[in-house]
C-alpha cells in the first residue's frame, strides 16, 4: 500500500514559508526564495560542509606519507566511503519522511562526530588498516543524512512557486563548504597556522560540531520536527516507497541518472586531471588546484541564479541547456583549449583554461532545478521522491573514479573527456523529457494553493 498524503499544518505560503497574501509587500528573503524559518539551517549546513570538506585535498597525502598507504589503497578507502555515501543519500530522504528531517539530521551529525573521533583517536593512532576502513567508511553515512535531510526539510517548507530558488540556496551553502571553503580552511591551517595534517583533521571536527549546533538551535520551524507522512508506523512501506518510485516511474529513473551524470565527471576529473596538467600541459598540481577553486567558486552564486531562473524560464529547459549542454561543451573545452593554446605558444593559455573552467562551474549549477523536478514527480511523498535524486548524487561519488580506473588505460585522458561530454549530452536528452510538472509551464496551472500542490 502506498504511503498516505502529507499533512503540513501551518505551512501555507502565508505562514511558514513566509509568502504573503498579496496585501503585504513580500520581504526580501521571500523575494529571494530563501525560506525565513530555515535561515539558520542554511548557515549551519555551510559550516558543517566546510568541516567535511577540510580533508578533501589532504587525506591522500596524509595517509600515504604518515601511514604508508599506497595510492590504490587510498582509492579503495575512498570507494568504500563513496558506497556508504550513496546508501545514506538514498535513505536520507525516505527516513526524513518517516522520522522527520530534523531527527535524520541529528543522526547524521552523531554518526559523523562519533566515527570521526574513532577515526582520529583509535584508527589513525594505531595505524590499523582495518579500523581505518571501518571508521572512515561508516562516517560516510554522516554528511548525507545531515545535508540531504535538510534538503527534504526545505522541500516540505518552502513556497512551491519558489522551490527551485530555495533549493538553489541549499547548493550555495553546500558547495561553499564542500569543497570550496573546506579546502581553503585546510590550506590556511597548514600554511598560515602551520598545523600538521593530523591537527588539521581535528579542525574539521570543530567546524562540523559548530554547524550542527547552529542548525539545531537556530531553526525553530516545526515542520521538520515530525514525520512528513501520516503513517510513520509502516516502516517497510515508507522506506520501500522510494525504491518503488524508482522501479515503476521511468521519469524518476531519469532524474536519478541525470543527477548522477551531473557529478560523475567532477569526481573523475580529480583522479586523472592532475596528471594531465603535469604530463600533457606542463603545468603544476597547484595550478590544477587553482582551476578546481575557480570552478566551484563560480559555481556557488550560479546555484542561486539558476534556481531563480528555473522558476521563470522552466525547470526542465534550464537543466537541459544551461546545465547539460553547457557542461558538455565546456568539458571538451577543458582539454581542447589548453592543448590548442599551448600548441600556438600563447602565454595566456592557462588563463583561457581558467575561463573555460569557470564556464564549466556555471554549467554544473544549471542542474539545480532538477531537485524541484524530483519533488514534483511524487508530491505526496517529497522525501521518497528525493531518495532517487539523492541516490544519483551518492552513486557519482564512486562511479566517477571507477570509470577512470576501468577506462583510463584504453581511452586515455582525451577519451575520458569525450566520454564525459557524451554523458552530458545524454543527460540533456533525459532532462528534456522531464517537462510537464512545473506550475505555469506546459499546461500545468500557474497558481496552485500550497497544500493542494503537495496533496494532489
Amino acid at each position: 500500500m502506498a504511503p498516505q498524503a502529507l499533512t503540513h499544518p501551518g505551512t501555507h505560503p502565508g505562514t511558514a514559508a513566509g509568502a504573503t497574501n498579496g496585501l503585504a509587500r513580500p520581504r526580501l528573503l521571500d523575494r529571494l526564495g530563501l525560506p525565513r524559518p530555515l535561515l539558520w539551517g542554511y548557515i549551519g549546513l555551510a559550516l558543517f560542509m566546510v568541516g567535511d570538506g577540510v580533508e578533501t585535498n589532504i587525506l591522500a597525502p596524509f595517509l600515504t606519507g604518515d601511514h604508508g598507504f599506497s595510492i590504490p589503497l587510498v582509492g579503495t578507502l575512498v570507494t568504500v566511503y563513496g558506497v556508504a555515501v550513496a546508501i545514506a543519500a538514498f535513505l536520507s530522504a525516505a527516513l526524513s519522511d518517516l522520522w522527520g528531517p530534523r531527527r535524520v539530521m541529528m543522526i547524521g551529525a552523531g554518526i559523523w562526530v562519533v566515527f570521526n573521533l574513532l577515526f582520529l583517536t583509535v584508527a589513525l593512532t594505531s595505524s590499523n588498516v582495518m579500523l581505518i576502513f571501518v571508521t572512515y567508511g561508516l562516517r560516510g553515512f554522516g554528511y548525507p543524512f545531515f545535508a540531504y535531510g535538510f534538503l527534504v526539510w526545505i522541500t516540505a517548507t518552502a513556497n512551491p512557486r519558489h522551490l527551485a530558488s530555495s533549493i538553489g540556496w541549499f547548493y550555495v551553502a553546500f558547495t561553499a563548504g564542500l569543497p570550496t571553503l573546506g579546502a581553503l580552511v585546510a590550506t590556511g591551517a597548514l600554511d598560515i597556522f602551520h598545523l600538521s595534517m593530523y591537527q588539521t583533521l581535528w579542525v574539521s571536527l570543530v567546524l562540523v560540531v559548530s554547524g550542527a549546533v547552529v542548525a539545531f538551535v537556530g531553526v525553530k520551524d516545526k515542520t521538520g520536527r515530525k514525520p512528513l507522512v501520516d503513517n510513520p508506523s509502516e516502516v517497510v512501506t515508507v522506506l520501500s516507497y522510494g525504491l518503488k518510485l524508482l522501479a515503476t516511474k521511468p521519469r524518476v529513473q531519469l532524474v536519478m541518472l541525470t543527477r548522477m551524470i551531473n557529478s560523475i565527471p567532477t569526481y573523475g576529473m580529480a583522479i586523472f586531471f592532475p596528471a594531465l596538467f603535469v604530463d600533457r600541459f606542463g603545468w603544476s598540481i597547484g595550478q590544477f588546484l587553482i582551476l578546481t577553486t575557480v570552478i566551484y567558486a563560480v559555481n556557488i552564486p550560479f546555484n542561486l541564479v539558476f534556481g531563480a531562473l528555473g522558476d521563470r524560464f522552466g525547470w526542465s529547459r534550464t537543466v537541459t541547456w544551461f546545465g547539460a549542454v553547457l557542461c558538455a561543451v565546456s568539458m571538451i573545452g577543458l582539454y581542447v583549449v589548453p592543448v590548442y593554446a599551448i600548441g600556438q605558444g600563447w602565454p595566456f593559455a592557462y588563463g583561457l583554461t581558467l575561463l573555460v573552467g569557470a564556464i564549466f562551474g556555471i554549467g554544473l549549477a544549471g542542474f539545480v532545478p532538477l531537485s524541484a523536478i524530483a519533488v514534483s514527480l511524487a508530491p505526496q511523498q517529497p522525501g521518497a521522491a528525493m531518495s532517487s535524486y539523492n541516490l544519483g548524487i551518492g552513486a557519482a561519488v564512486f562511479a566517477g573514479p571507477l570509470l577512470v580506473a576501468l577506462l583510463y588505460g584504453p581511452l586515455g585522458a582525451l577519451g575520458l573527456v569525450v566520454l564525459f561530454a557524451a554523458l552530458y549530452l545524454v543527460a540533456a536528452v533525459m532532462a528534456s523529457a522531464l517537462r510537464g510538472t512545473q506550475p505555469g509551464f506546459h499546461g500545468v496551472p500557474a497558481r496552485i494553493p500550497f497544500n493542494d500542490a503537495r496533496l494532489n
